[in-house]
Order: C-alpha cells, then structure tokens, then sequence
C-alpha cells in the first residue's frame, strides 16, 4: 500500500467531509478513495473516521492523526516546491468565504484585479454573515471581520488591518433627539443592533479609561451591517458598525461619527486557511495579494 497517498485520501476526506467530495477532488472512484481510507485504518490498527449515512467526521483518534497528517503532507509539499521550483502561475479553483459587506466593498475589486494577472484560476466567492468553519465546508481561504481568534492547529490566521468600530447616526436623528455623550445615555435612544436579538442589545464600549457594558433597545437588530447602515441614515437610530461599512455615509454627511472617544470593542480583518494550504501557490499568491492591497486602504 501507497502510505502517503492513503494519508492523502484521508486528508482530503476529512477536509471535504466526505468520500463523495473527496473523490471529486482527487479525481478517483469514491471506491477507490474508501479503499486507501480502509486500508489505512487496518494497518493502523484504529478507527480514524466515524461514518454516517449523513456525514464523514473524524474520531478523536482521527482528528489527532489528522493534524499530524497535515503538517507532514506540507512538509512534503514543500520539499517538492523546493526541488521542481513550482513557483508557477497558479491553476484551478480557489474556494473564498467572506462578509458580505466586505466583500462588496474591498474583495470584489482586489478579486477582480487578481484575476486578471491569472487567468488560468477560477475562483468560486461565496459572500455571507454566517461564521462557517472552513474545513467543514471546504474553503481554501476565508475572511472575517472579529475579534482575534484563538490559536488552531488546524487553521492559519494571518491578521490583515484593524476595523475600528464606531458610533454614527443621521443629522436629522440626532437633531430631533439630541446627540449622546456618554455611554450611559444610549438606553434613552434608538440602537440600531447587529447579531441576533438575544445578544445584540449588549454593546461593549471602551475608551482609555476602561470598557463599559450598555444594554440598548431599538427599532430593528440585523446581521447585516448595510441593512443596518441603510437604517441609520434613513434616521431610525444610531449604530455601532465596522467603520469601513459606513465610510462613504461619513464622508457625504449622511452619517455622523457620534462619542469619538469611544470605540466598540478592537476586532481586525483576519484571513484564515487550513494549515495544509500554506504552501498552496494559489492560495499564498492570493493571500499576499490581498495584503498589499489592504494595506494601500489602511495607509
């Protein structure tokens, strides 16, 4: 038996989440795929996968050998870059999760431009609000906007620029109901929430004296940060969004940074990628990419 390429199969299972996908990607029989998976179990002597009619999910044994499968299929991944100088035009599909409003307004652009320097890739975007795992649902690359993660062993996070968050409301909100000054007086105003009801009406304010905990109310709660933008400045209340969201509004005036010396809490641009794509050209090349562009944004 062929140990690295039933290492490889497993892998790929577990990072598709399933024999199916997994086949697909390798370009072989779900058969064949199931076959090095089995095989590799009975020379193990384990149970690395826990199979359902449903889904494919690794056993706590299986999850341990995963991570360590990974870092050698990049050990030799890398091995064999060094020696064959694959440092090549990228080919293929690369799989990218982002937030929509982010990838509206930064990553179709960035996308755009990227493509056009290679034309041999194809790139499936999938833009949504919803936190996904990226091994799970097979993404090469994924973006968030939040707080700093915690380490993986299974994850790469390579923090990109902060996304400072901020107070903004309408002129004409703040005319008819005054402007507030101090965190405190937001429960007697309209808050326009993001996230879900149950946890969004709790919003976290700092400023260099410490950090403040308000519990507001108002008119709509959203996950959608343009939804919310699009509220604000039709005056239905004042906002705590990712300043990059409401940017442009800023701007026109037709939204006003509102208690400048208070801040939501720090949350920065992240990109995150399986550790066993570290090496993939495709995904270090976009990676870079997207980095120096960001950072003629930030400067």
């Amino acid at each position: 038996m062929d140990r690295f390429e039933s290492i490889r199969a497993f892998v790929q299972v577990v990072d598709a989440g399933g024999f199916a996908a997994a086949s697909r990607e390798m370009g072989m029989s779900r058969s064949a795929v199931n076959k090095l998976v089995l095989n590799l179990e009975a020379d193990l002597e384990v149970q690395l996968l826990q199979r359902t009619t449903r889904k494919v999910t690794p056993t706590p044994t299986g999850l341990a050998f995963y991570e360590r499968c990974v870092r050698i299929l990049g050990d030799l991944e890398e091995a064999e870059l060094a020696v064959t100088q694959l440092q090549t035009e990228p080919k293929g599909q690369l799989r990218i999760n982002a937030p929509m409003s982010f990838g509206r307004r930064y990553l179709s652009p960035i996308l755009a431009r990227f493509l056009q320097h290679y034309p041999d890739l194809h790139v499936e975007l999938s833009l949504s609000d919803r936190f996904i795992d990226p091994i799970a649902e097979g993404f090469d690359i994924t973006v968030r906007i939040a707080q700093p993660a915690q380490h993986s062993s299974s994850l790469v996070t390579q923090e990109l620029l902060p996304a400072p968050v901020i107070l903004c409301a309408a002129p004409d909100y703040l005319k008819k109901h005054g402007t507030p000054t101090a965190p405190g007086e937001l429960t007697q105003h309209a808050c326009l929430a993001y996230g879900h009801l149950s946890t969004a009406n709790q919003w976290t304010l700092v400023d260099a004296d410490g950090e403040y905990k308000i519990t507001v109310a108002g008119p709509l709660c959203a996950n959608n940060g343009e939804v919310l933008r699009d509220a604000a400045v039709n005056g239905l209340g004042i906002t705590l969004l990712p300043q990059f969201i409401v940017e442009d509004d800023l701007n026109t005036g037709r939204l006003q940074h509102i208690m400048p010396t208070y801040a939501g809490s720090p949350i920065s641009v992240c990109v995150l990628y399986p550790v066993n794509r570290h090496l993939s050209t495709k995904v270090r090349l976009f990676v870079d990419y997207m980095v120096a562009q960001l950072e003629t944004v930030a400067a």
